[in-house]
């Protein structure tokens, strides 16, 4: 992809393994275990860990998270734009302070601080989503971002948020 920032990792593509689903799906798993259980990534000098050890079909549920889509745990669906982004969340999380492509804020959502981490780029706007607990920081998720409302609103809470700081 054009104007890519020279920090981020290429796509994996499902046409690089034959089109075979199985063979893409326990590749693009590897790229996971590689970069969220076997080392962590480090995000302002914290390890960033993978939140939900749970297992889904022999796979963490935050793997699940970061490739598909849908409310059940046990039902959801692959997308493959998230698929073949799988690189991405580590390197956006290691890179860790803002640039001009790279929006980083955190809100809270009940009792939860969140880390949003928003890249934007031509027509790429993945969001990648840490939740601070206990003094750890975990990964939630990882997605495109694709609804104008939700850019908008994850906008404005940025606004907000780069105001409330600015007045410290």
């Amino acid at each position: 992809m054009a104007n890519n920032p020279a920090w981020l990792p290429g796509l994996v593509q499902i046409s690089e393994y034959g089109g075979n689903w199985e063979k893409y799906l326990e590749a693009i798993y590897q790229i996971f275990r590689k970069d969220f259980l076997e080392s962590q990534p480090v995000f302002r000098g914290s390890r960033v860990q993978a939140i939900n050890p749970k297992r889904v079909q022999g796979k963490e549920a935050t793997f699940w998270h970061i490739i598909s889509e849908g409310k059940d745990e046990d039902e959801r669906t692959p997308d493959f734009e998230r698929c073949k982004r799988i690189r991405w969340s580590r390197a956006i999380i290691e890179k860790g302070e803002p640039e001009p492509v790279l929006k980083i804020w955190e809100t809270s959502r009940g009792r939860e601080t969140r880390v949003l981490l928003r890249l934007t780029f031509t027509d790429n706007d993945y969001l990648v989503v840490l939740v601070r607990h206990a003094g750890k920081i975990f990964l939630l998720t990882a997605y495109l971002l694709t609804w104008p409302n939700q850019k908008r609103k994850l906008q404005e809470e940025y606004e907000a948020f780069q105001k409330a700081n600015a007045a410290l």
